[in-house]
């Protein structure tokens, strides 16, 4: 009789197995989202890039609207409680609009197939997500600006107005951002608080 088997080692193996199932088949539907948009890519398509079988697919993910979900829901989620720290923990204004502007630039900077993934999906996204993913995103930044007044770094305003003005000019410079080769975040980071607590004059 052979030696024992570790009893640990093949349910280990099996995660690992798992999560790179799972790697693989976000890997894939990133891919596929990014460069035709969702509404031109299937589940075959998806599968297509994996290598894996299509069963294989269907053990993770019901459906393309899923595993989309994941790619979108999963960093949302983690980018917005990152600046929600800054947010709240921020003792002046600067602090508050440079290090949020500052922190979305440099993040998709690095990763500017993340920002192309939500651009090119951003109605899709809007629309199925709107109460959901980004609708958490955008409700912990209104609730920030509120805290702010609370604190005195921010004048009583109308808060959906600055909201939308915060958030409209990060997504639209972030946009020409990773359109660049020589991308500088923080040079980004400075004009997009300049224009907030300065304005554009000289």
């Amino acid at each position: 009789m052979g030696p024992m088997a570790d009893s640990s080692s093949a349910p280990g193996l099996r995660e690992r197995n798992k999560e790179q199932n799972r790697e693989r088949i976000l890997d894939a539907a990133r891919r596929c989202f990014v460069e035709r948009g969702y509404d031109a890519v299937t589940v075959r398509d998806i599968i297509r890039l994996t290598g894996l079988a299509t069963g294989t697919f269907y053990n993770y993910y019901p459906d393309k609207e899923a595993v989309f979900a994941a790619l979108v829901e999963d960093y949302v989620r983690g980018i917005t409680r990152e600046l929600h720290e800054i947010r709240s923990s921020a003792t002046d204004l600067r602090t508050f609009v440079h290090d949020t502007y500052l922190t979305v630039f440099s993040r998709f900077c690095a990763e500017p197939e993340l920002f192309h993934l939500i651009s090119r999906n951003e109605h899709y996204i809007r629309e199925l997500y709107l109460d959901s993913v980004l609708g958490i995103s955008i409700s912990y930044l209104k609730d920030d600006i509120r805290s702010a007044i609370d604190r005195g770094l921010i004048d009583d305003t109308d808060v959906d107005c600055l909201a939308a003005a915060f958030y409209g000019v990060g997504f639209e410079m972030t946009r020409v951002l990773v359109q660049r080769e020589d991308r500088d975040p923080a040079a980004a980071a400075e004009l997009a608080s300049r224009i907030f607590l300065r304005g554009v004059g000289p």
